[in-house]
Formats: C-alpha cells, sequence, structure tokens
C-alpha cells in the first residue's frame, strides 16, 4: 500500500500492532489467574492509553508540518518568492509540498518573463515611436513645401516622390511588426512543403533584377539546381529577400551579390555574398537585434527589422544563421538546414 511508503505511518502502525500483541499475549497468560477480567481490563486501557499518546503525537507533529506550510504559502503570497515548504521526508503529504514547490517555482519563471516582455515591450514601443518620428516630420515638412509651391509642378513633384518614399518607409515598418509579432506570438500556421531552393532563389533575383539594373548592379545565382528543402515557400523568400535587399543597400554601382545554394547529406546551405561596404565588427553582435543601427552605417532610410524578421523565420524553419565581413570588401551570410531525415 502507499501509505506505508511513510517511514512515519508504518512506524506508527508497527507500534500499534505490537501493543495489541502484547495485549493478546498477556491475556492469554491471565487465564489461568484469579481476577483474570480485572487484569484485561487494566492491559486494556494502559493498552488504549499508549496507542492514543502515539496517535496524538503522530498527527500532533504533522499538524506542525502543515501548519510551517501554510506559513509558507502565507509568506510566498505576501511576495517572498523565495519562500519553499520544507520537504524531505518520504509519503504523499511531502509529495504535495513538493509539487507545491515546482508550482511557486513555475510561477516565478513566469513572472520574471512578465517583467522581461513588459521592459522588451516598453522598448519596442519607444523604438517604434522613434522609427515613425522621423517619416512623419519628413512627411510635415514636404507637405508644408508643396502647400507653398502649389504652382510650381516640378517642385511639387519632387516632394511627391519624397512622400512617397516615406510612406513606403513607414509602411514597411508596420509590415514587418505585424509579421514579427505573428511569429513571436505563434499565430501563423507555417505550411511547410517541398521546395527547390534554387528555383527560389532565381525567384528573388527576379524581384530584385529591376532595381539592381537600375543601381547597375548584379545579383547572379549559383549553385546545386537539385537543392530541396522542406518549406514554407513565402515565410521563406521573405526571409531571403530580406537579406538580399540589406545586400543591395550596403553596395555600390558595379558591385555583385551572389546566391549561392548547395547540398550535401545532411544539410541544405545557402550563402548570400556581395562585395560592398561590409559591417563594422563592432556591429556583427547586434545586426540581427530589433530596430539595431549601427553608429558606422551611411543607411538613414533602413528600419531595423529586416535582418531580425529574417532570423525568426530561419528558426522557426529550424535553421541557423551567421554572418562573416569585412569592412569595404564585403560581407557572406551563411544559413543552414539540417536534413533530419539523412541525419
Amino acid at each position: 500500500m502507499k501509505i506505508f511508503v511513510n517511514k512515519k505511518i508504518k512506524m506508527l502502525f508497527c507500534k500499534i500492532l505490537l501493543c495489541i500483541t502484547i495485549f493478546i499475549i498477556f491475556a492469554v497468560l491471565c487465564v489461568r489467574l484469579e481476577n483474570t477480567a480485572i487484569y484485561i481490563f487494566i492491559a486494556a486501557v494502559c493498552m488504549s492509553a499508549i496507542i492514543l499518546i502515539l496517535c496524538y503525537k503522530y498527527f500532533y507533529k504533522q499538524n506542525k508540518i502543515i501548519e510551517d506550510a501554510a506559513a509558507k504559502i502565507r509568506e510566498y503570497s505576501l511576495g517572498n518568492t523565495k519562500a519553499r515548504i520544507e520537504c524531505n521526508d518520504e509519503g504523499e503529504l511531502n509529495k504535495l509540498f513538493h509539487e507545491m514547490n515546482s508550482l511557486a517555482a513555475i510561477m516565478n519563471t513566469h513572472a520574471e518573463k512578465e517583467i522581461c516582455l513588459k521592459k522588451f515591450l516598453k522598448k519596442t514601443i519607444s523604438d517604434i515611436s522613434h522609427q515613425l518620428k522621423t517619416p512623419l516630420a519628413a512627411l510635415n515638412i514636404y507637405n508644408g513645401i508643396m502647400q507653398d509651391n502649389i504652382t510650381d509642378s516640378d517642385t511639387v513633384k519632387e516632394f511627391t516622390d519624397l512622400s512617397e518614399k516615406e510612406l513606403d518607409r513607414i509602411e514597411t515598418l508596420v509590415q514587418n511588426i505585424l509579421k514579427l509579432t505573428k511569429l513571436d506570438s505563434g499565430t501563423i500556421a507555417i505550411n511547410k512543403e517541398n521546395e527547390n531552393v534554387y528555383e527560389i532563389l532565381e525567384d528573388i533575383k527576379n524581384r530584385f533584377v529591376f532595381r539592381a539594373n537600375q543601381e547597375e548592379k548584379q545579383i547572379i545565382v549559383t549553385g546545386d539546381t537539385d537543392a530541396e528543402i522542406i518549406c514554407d515557400r513565402v515565410w521563406f523568400i521573405e526571409a531571403i529577400e530580406n537579406i538580399v535587399k540589406n545586400a543591395l543597400d550596403h553596395t555600390s554601382s558595379g558591385d555583385k551579390i551572389l546566391l549561392s545554394c548547395k547540398s550535401s547529406a545532411s544539410i541544405i546551405q545557402i550563402t548570400i555574398t556581395d562585395n560592398g561596404s561590409g559591417i563594422h565588427q563592432e556591429d556583427l553582435y547586434h545586426i540581427f537585434k530589433r530596430f539595431y543601427r549601427s553608429r558606422f552605417s551611411k543607411d538613414t532610410q533602413g528600419t531595423g527589422l529586416g535582418l531580425s524578421l529574417a532570423k525568426s523565420i530561419i528558426e522557426e524553419h529550424n535553421g541557423t544563421i551567421e554572418v562573416d565581413s569585412e569592412l569595404e570588401k564585403g560581407t557572406i551570410v551563411i544559413i543552414n538546414f539540417f536534413i533530419t531525415t539523412k541525419l
């Protein structure tokens, strides 16, 4: 029986059984004596008294343990998150105390996460406000200039184009925030299917070919044409696009961006290589942080969310991403996806 797992309960039952056994033996021995009933009665009273004393001591200690546990629970509820119930013995009661201690630890973890989440939300809201402040201020200026030069069609067109760029920037910021929020909350469905990696890279190249031609840059796709990966095509393209866009933002006229893929027995590897301005060594550790803007960067139009979004999507596909770069020589982004079915 589980009740006898507790050594104290087991000992109590053994002592009671011993008292009963001694009483029975004494009663048998008293049968041949005169005044047998009196002796048996006295023995029964003594046995009952001993059993009562044993039970009282046991339940007194149990009550003390429960009172101490209740005091620890009250202490925890009043704010002492380190309060714990002692549960070093065996038995069901101590199992209950252990579970309560585990529950307290879980609640502490959730509380710490809530504090971190509040700090993160506070910082995120601050970052979003800062990011929106610049384009909104620019739009306000452009609108004022256009109102003052409403008859000058060239001025109106110039600042209409600038306004459109700022609006695109705001839209990109908002869309990226929404995508990151969905990924963080797990409210999106990742529909993974078998896809050809080379074809995806060609698709991404075609999406940027007009911009690349306008800026006199080259996008080249090479690698294993048969490489395949199980992924959500839409989100996968979103991730690689953000990296390619970042490469275009940091390259100059005549530069090249190389998209390559190769497969092995256990890994699909994608690399995005450019010979652009490179990334300062101080920034390499921070480039995937949200809203991170390098003090060395000349890019004033970025939102600081593209690489963070790319990393989140890649990790959602059980992949890894790393960056190696050298100033004025270029950057290489390496993305690895492990093929678990072949390991």
